[in-house]
């Protein structure tokens, strides 16, 4: 092969550099990110010993099998990365991308032999040499070398990387390794259509039988449990593990047995309507209807004929007799939500309901006779809107026979990510997508974020990171949030030597692209500096120098300049650059 064969079959220094740039390390969290996705730096001699004690646990072939399937997973992670990173890529420059991580990510330093990419065609031929292949170099000294080749988790990831991104299954195989005694591993891939003997392989890549009876066994205990727990199981609607959620729930399952009035407390958005649907679903009532009201959304002057219904006539409009609330709801639920917001006289009204079971039509004087379990819920302490006598004390009393209050989202971190996965679940049903989850970051913010808006945030984010995701991918964190989130950790990529950077935080490397890239010249970027320093410190000079790291003249001399170029007219508190100011 020429030098400018060997030349096209390198990646590009933008691509190297772009590589280097989607891995940051973060000293404040110790997280180290390839773009969203979290990785670790381990030893490889405890890698080494992982994989020595699989051997010896499951045996050579059934440890081979599980390791490939590990890298596998890795190569498929890495190349759903790269697909938006690097869109408008050429496909070779995009292959050659995974063998800059694995040599990155100090697997082996990988050498393109050949390459022949073409993912609109589905064409892919590649041969390529790996040199110190940590894999091969440690199974040689461990076990002495072997029959065939060893380097399991390394083909497991080519065949990910490049399966993912060919978007068909692609199948690599050692030919030289350095663990059967050869100078250094070399590898073939192409199609799996195109290898004569793929049964083998086949095998490998669907998953072991042991792992499958350990499988059928945890199902059969998961039923067993199912049977015996089947009256304690969670509703659809209802998700979570977290004590506090469990206990509101466990007072909530203790309640539906009863016909008690009950009484829901929670931030707004923390699923009050859930709860009481819950409550109806496991009462005796179940089969009845279940009938909400908003309070908060009803005029005052029509919050009686809502609840308890109107006569004919009875004012101007009632062009007919309807039933009202508690009537519909009757041998049911009637859950009266932001109960808080009802008016005194429609208060009283309730008392005499829920006390008596009784109700008067708006415009009528017949008694009609109601069964209704009264669930109520209020986002505000009602007992202090009784103390400043805008809810009745009595009806309080009557209404707080069962207090159950929902913990907010912030109270139950457990079940963030379970919610996220359930609303993610729904929404990319409904939008006919299918996606693998969330990225670690995006998981990362979701723990983070306070939820000032409860499960009903929540669950209005997934649904926004559903429609922005692509299809088959992940979830990431800005498809989700409109602003950033997280805390302001400071974290440093790898410069183009390879090297951390440690004076670059993510707004100043994107500075240094803007800069690079031709979009900001130096020295406009320079004037734009010193100009914030000025202001910041309302035109004082010399606390202006401190702030940048100059000396008085230094910075005295630049506004100088700025000034004779008429790019700015600072009216500085400074004698030495404004002669104006004494």
């Amino acid at each position: 092969m020429s030098k400018s064969q060997k030349k096209k079959n390198i990646p590009g220094d933008a691509t190297r550099n772009k590589v280097r740039s989607l891995v940051h390390f973060c000293a404040d969290t110790g997280n180290i990110w390839l773009h969203e996705h979290r990785m670790l730096l381990i030893h490889a001699e405890a890698q080494g010993a992982m994989r020595r004690e699989l051997i010896d646990t499951l045996g050579m072939a059934r440890a081979r099998a599980l390791l490939m399937r590990m890298g596998f997973a890795s190569g498929v992670q890495d190349a759903e990365v790269f697909k938006r990173q690097l869109e408008g890529v050429s496909d070779q420059e995009a292959f050659l991308v995974g063998t800059q991580l694995h040599t990155l990510e100090g697997v082996a330093k990988v050498t393109t032999l050949e390459l022949e990419v073409d993912r609109t065609a589905g064409k892919f031929s590649g041969q390529f040499m790996w040199e110190n292949s940590w894999e091969g170099n440690w199974h040689m000294r461990h076990y002495g070398p072997h029959s065939a080749p060893t380097c399991w988790s390394q083909i497991g990831y080519a065949c990910g990387y490049t399966s993912a991104l060919m978007g068909r299954p692609i199948l690599y195989k050692e030919v030289e390794c350095i663990g059967k005694g050869d100078k250094h591993c070399r590898t073939v891939g192409k199609p799996l259509e195109e290898w004569d003997d793929t049964e083998e392989f086949k095998r490998i890549f669907h998953p072991d039988p042991i792992a499958e009876e350990l499988r059928e066994l945890q199902n059969q205990v998961v039923e067993l449990r199912s049977a015996i727990n089947e009256k304690e199981k969670l509703p659809a609607d209802v998700v979570g593990k977290s004590p506090a959620f469990l206990s509101a729930y466990g007072l909530l399952k203790q309640a539906a047995g009863s016909q008690i009035t009950v009484l829901l407390q929670g931030e707004t958005g923390v699923g009050k309507e859930v709860f009481a649907r819950t409550l109806h679903e496991r009462s005796s009532r179940s089969k009845a209807p279940f009938i909400a009201v908003n309070c908060a959304a009803i005029p005052h002057d029509l919050v009686e004929s809502e609840l308890f219904g109107v006569e004919k006539g009875a004012y101007t409009g009632a062009l007919a007799s309807r039933p009202g609330r508690f009537e519909r709801a009757s041998g049911g639920t009637l859950f009266l939500d932001e109960i808080g917001d009802l008016p005194l006289p429609a208060q009283a009204k309730l008392l005499r309901v829920l006390q008596e079971g009784e109700i008067e039509r708006l415009g009528d004087h017949k008694i009609r006779k109601v069964d209704v379990r009264l669930v109520a819920a209020t986002n505000i302490d009602l007992k202090q809107l009784v103390s400043e006598g805008k809810f009745r004390s009595d009806l309080y009393y009557r209404l707080n026979a069962f207090l159950v209050k929902i913990p907010s989202l912030r109270e139950r971190k457990e079940d963030i990510l379970l919610l996220a996965e359930r609303f993610m679940e729904k929404y990319a049903a409904i939008q006919g997508k299918k996606l693998r989850g969330f990225t670690d970051k995006a998981k990362r913010a979701l723990l983070a974020y306070p939820w000032p808006g409860n499960i009903r945030e929540l669950q209005n984010m997934v649904e926004r990171g559903v429609i922005l995701a692509q299809h088959g991918a992940r979830i990431e964190l800005e498809q989700m949030f409109s602003s950033t989130v997280e805390e302001a950790n400071q974290e440093y990529s790898l410069n183009s030597t390879g090297n951390l950077d440690l004076n670059r935080s993510s707004a100043g490397k994107a500075l240094c692209e803007a800069v690079l890239e031709g979009g900001l010249p130096l020295e406009q970027l320079e004037n734009m500096i010193i100009r914030a320093a000025v202001e910041k410190e309302g035109g004082n000079l010399a606390a202006s120098a401190r702030a940048l790291g100059l000396t008085r003249p230094q910075l005295a001399y630049r506004l100088g300049s700025l000034q004779q170029k008429g790019e700015d007219s600072f009216r500085l508190q400074d004698p030495f650059v404004n002669p104006d100011v004494c």
